[in-house]
């Protein structure tokens, strides 16, 4: 009984959180870690783990793991993953990358809170903690996406609002998805930018769009070179006219476009101002890496 009330007042505490605006994994994940007491955090064997159906991510960066690795050897894990029970052993709600590190330094066990997560919530858990605290590829972040929308049937303005990005960025970011398998590779293997997808996403005929990704492979198109080519060559093919905007310069609507792809979040200009949006602090501390900008107090 007692675990069954606790649930559901997880449930409402989650929901709650994600129809905050914006949401904040961090502040999902410490609801979860106060609300267990440090009696009910127990180690579970790393042969017993396996990840959650529902991580979108698919590539882990090595050199990161290590490094964590290395501290976990010195430090051990500090806080503990979330999982859930299943037929056999337990999938990891949260922490996957602890866990792959734990695994590296030689750790056979790993401390964890083990919750009986609904399917939804499984969901929800995995993709907020990835979109806010890894750096997803391009593609895995637009599947994300799409999973949210599906999921909790949102639009993309309110999705917009809650993530703390730009509507336009997440209309980008799900025009990935049309592109062919063969270019979607290509993005994910960061060959091919954000801003230059952008542009092949407004084609609509995939041989082109094909064509070109390889021009900007091997040839090295600029994103303003790629633009000016499709728009001067009438034989390409589009989705929709590319709408212009009489209030700005073309030049600050362009910038406007590509700092909001590059740092994933809503930028504007105006009256001499460079403005950017962010959530929280470790959302403001990935734009200071994404910018190479060492502010230390």
């Amino acid at each position: 009984m007692e675990t069954g009330s606790k649930r559901r007042a997880l449930g409402r505490g989650l929901e709650e959180l994600f129809y905050n605006e914006p949401i904040a994994y961090d502040k999902m994940e410490e609801k979860i870690l106060t609300e267990t007491p440090k009696e009910a955090i127990t180690k579970v064997k790393i042969s017993e783990l396996r990840s959650n159906p529902y991580q979108p991510r698919q590539v882990f960066d090595e050199n990161a793991l290590e490094e964590l690795a290395s501290s976990i050897k010195e430090h051990g894990v500090f806080q503990p993953i979330i999982v859930k029970k299943s037929i056999k052993g337990y999938e990891i709600i949260a922490g996957e990358r602890r866990v792959k590190a734990s695994s590296i330094a030689g750790l056979e066990e790993i401390p964890a809170i083990i919750r009986d997560f609904t399917e939804e919530e499984m969901m929800e858990i995995a993709l907020l903690e990835n979109l806010q605290r890894e750096n997803l590829n391009a593609i895995e972040e637009s599947v994300a996406y799409k999973k949210l929308l599906d999921q909790l049937s949102l639009t993309q303005e309110q999705l917009a609002k809650r993530l703390g990005k730009s509507r336009s960025h997440i209309t980008n970011m799900l025009g990935l998805l049309t592109l062919p398998k063969d270019i979607q590779k290509e993005i994910s293997a960061k060959k091919i930018t954000m801003g230059h997808a952008r542009v092949l996403s407004k084609l609509d005929n995939s041989e082109q769009q094909r064509q070109l990704a390889t021009k900007i492979i091997e040839e090295g198109l600029s994103v303003r070179q790629l633009e000016e080519l499709t728009k001067s060559n009438e034989t390409f093919e589009r989705t929709h006219k590319i709408k212009t905007n009489t209030k700005k310069t073309s030049e600050y609507q362009y910038l406007e476009e590509e700092l909001s792809d590059k740092l994933g979040t809503k930028v504007k200009i105006k009256s001499n101002k460079l403005e950017i949006k962010f959530v929280n602090n470790k959302d403001l501390n990935r734009l200071l890496e994404i910018m190479n900008l060492d502010v230390r107090s």
